[in-house]
């Protein structure tokens, strides 16, 4: 069964400057919660297509463009020493506005990624809003139904949460 779950924040910071944070796989450990431990195993970076406003930008070669890989390690379980794989594949970039990731390996059946940006101003101060929009199966059958309900649905509001409380001390 396919679950969806957004989340939304907005921050005080340019548009371009959020988007470049996350499209740079390298920024992905410190925006997880300490528990999981989060390291990149591995990074086959495929640089985006420069477009005229970013051709200038330094270090590209940092950033996940259409058809990069990230290998992450962490722990399933913060309390055991077992750490698990993800891969991540890029399928969707654009400039400033979005890119998408699909599981290409890892603990669920089929999982979807939207990151989404888009320029906001709020009480006069110029800032981002930045969307998560996620598709998720477990897989599993009655297993993952219950492993949803009491381990993945708050793991992954837990993790959220602590992306948001640390991404604009981040970006300050």
């Amino acid at each position: 069964m396919i679950h969806r779950v957004e989340f939304q924040q907005w921050v005080p910071v340019a548009t371009e400057k959020v988007f470049l944070f996350f499209a740079n796989p390298n920024n992905l450990p410190r925006i997880m919660p300490p528990a999981t431990g989060t390291r990149l195993a591995a990074l086959r970076l495929v640089p985006p297509v420069p477009s005229i406003e970013r051709a200038r930008a330094a270090n590209l070669g940092s950033l996940a463009g259409v058809g990069s890989e990230i290998v992450t390690s962490f722990r399933l379980f913060p309390f055991l020493p077992f750490r698990a794989q993800w891969i991540a594949l890029i399928t969707e970039f654009e400039w400033n506005h979005h890119f998408a990731d699909i599981q290409k390996r890892g603990p669920f059946k089929q999982f979807q990624h939207r990151h989404e940006f888009s320029a906001e101003t709020q009480n006069n101060v110029k800032g981002t809003i930045v969307r998560d929009v996620i598709d998720y199966d477990p897989g599993f059958g009655l297993l993952g139904h219950l492993a949803q309900k009491f381990f993945i649905a708050p793991s992954v509001q837990q993790t959220f949460g602590y992306r948001q409380k640390t991404l604009e001390k981040l970006l300050g």
